[in-house]
C-alpha cells in the first residue's frame, strides 16, 4: 500500500496552498509563502508555463486525496471512457472514495486519519467491515463507525470540536452514520482544483 509519507508543508508551500489541512501547514504557508528550496524566495512567479500550471492542479487533486501517480492516471482514464463531463467525472470518483466520505463526514480530522480509521478495520458499509480506502461507495450506501471506534478520544474531539458540516450528497443519519443520498456534482465540491487543466495535461 504506497502513499506519500514525506514533509507534508513542504508540498504544500511548493503548490501555495495547505493540501492535508493540518496546523503545521498553516504555520509554514504564513512564515514562508514562497516554494521551498534554495531559490523558492527568488524564483519568478509571473512568467509561469501552460505545462507548469496543469502539473501543479494534478499534484494537488492528488495530493489532497491521496493517491499515487498511477492510482490517479486510472482514475482518470475511467473518467474519460464515462458519458459527461470528464473532469466532473474524475472529481466524483475522487469524492466517492470510503476514506473521503469518512472525512466528510467529519470523524477524521484530515484525510490521512481517515485513510488510518478505514485501514484498521473501523469502518462499515451496508453492515459490513471494509479496509480499502479508495473502495468507492455508491447511492444508497449506509457507512458508519463501528462501535469501538466511536469511545475513541480522537473520534470524540473530532465530532465535539470540527463540527464539521457534510456536504448535500451525505445524508447523516445518526452521529457516527452517513448514507450516500446521491452522488456528488461539481459544485457540492469544494476542493479547489481547476479540474479542466488536469484533463488537458492527460490529452496531451
Amino acid at each position: 500500500m504506497s502513499r506519500y509519507t514525506g514533509p507534508k508543508a513542504r508540498v504544500s508551500r511548493r503548490l501555495g496552498t495547505n493540501i492535508w489541512g493540518t496546523k503545521g501547514e498553516t504555520i509554514a504557508l504564513d512564515r514562508r509563502p514562497y516554494p521551498p528550496g534554495e531559490h523558492g524566495r527568488s524564483r519568478r512567479r509571473g512568467n509561469v508555463s501552460e505545462y507548469l500550471l496543469q502539473l501543479q492542479e494534478k499534484q494537488k487533486a492528488r495530493h489532497t486525496y491521496g493517491l499515487t501517480e498511477r492510482q490517479f492516471r486510472n482514475i482518470f482514464t475511467e473518467a474519460s471512457r464515462r458519458q459527461g463531463v470528464t473532469g466532473d467525472n474524475m472529481l466524483r470518483f475522487l469524492e466517492l472514495r470510503l476514506d473521503n466520505v469518512v472525512y466528510r463526514a467529519g470523524w477524521g480530522a484530515t484525510r490521512p486519519q481517515s485513510r488510518q480509521f478505514v485501514n484498521h478495520g473501523h469502518v462499515n458499509v451496508n453492515g459490513r467491515r471494509v479496509t480499502i480506502p479508495s473502495y468507492r461507495v455508491r447511492k444508497g450506501d449506509v457507512i458508519e463507525l463501528r462501535e469501538k471506534a466511536r469511545s475513541f478520544t480522537v473520534v470524540q474531539w473530532n465530532s465535539d470540536v470540527l463540527d464539521r458540516t457534510p456536504p448535500a450528497w451525505l445524508d447523516q443519519s445518526g452521529e457516527f452514520q452517513t448514507t450516500v443520498r446521491e452522488l456528488p456534482l461539481r459544485e457540492q465540491i469544494d476542493v479547489p482544483v481547476r479540474e479542466q487543466l488536469i484533463v488537458e495535461l492527460y490529452s496531451k
